[in-house]
């Protein structure tokens, strides 16, 4: 069991930036894959980034890629997500996901742990 807890979130101007936390705890293991994903009103939850934590593989969808960046500290239980160049469409819930796999995993399906969600609400 893991529990993942978001943080971070907030109301920014296009263009502006924040960076979310993800604190995880419980008995948590190195080799789980992270994963952000976000839900905008209406929605399906989306994949956003991806990081090992073997190595520092990362993975982002089309739409965030070059303005977004994971990040991870192992030793904190922490992943990050820096997120520049905001856009009012970035606005949705993000949560932050743990899969026990050692492959890459990029779909809601295939994530076992998930946080309950922070707020990013990008005004124009």
């Amino acid at each position: 069991q893991v529990q993942l807890v978001e943080s971070g979130g907030g109301l920014v101007q296009a263009g502006g930036s924040l960076r979310l936390s993800c604190a995880a705890s419980g008995r948590t293991f190195s080799n789980y894959h992270m994963g952000w994903f976000r839900q905008a009103p209406g929605k399906e939850r989306e994949f956003v980034a991806a990081i090992s934590w073997r190595a520092d593989n990362t993975y982002y969808a089309d739409s965030v890629k070059g303005r977004f960046t994971i990040a991870r500290d192992n030793a904190k239980n922490t992943v990050y997500l820096q997120m520049n160049s905001l856009k009012p469409e970035d606005t949705a819930v993000y949560y932050c996901a743990a899969a026990r796999s050692p492959l890459p995993v990029l779909t809601r399906a295939g994530y076992d742990y998930w946080g309950q969600g922070t707020q990013v609400t990008v005004s124009s």
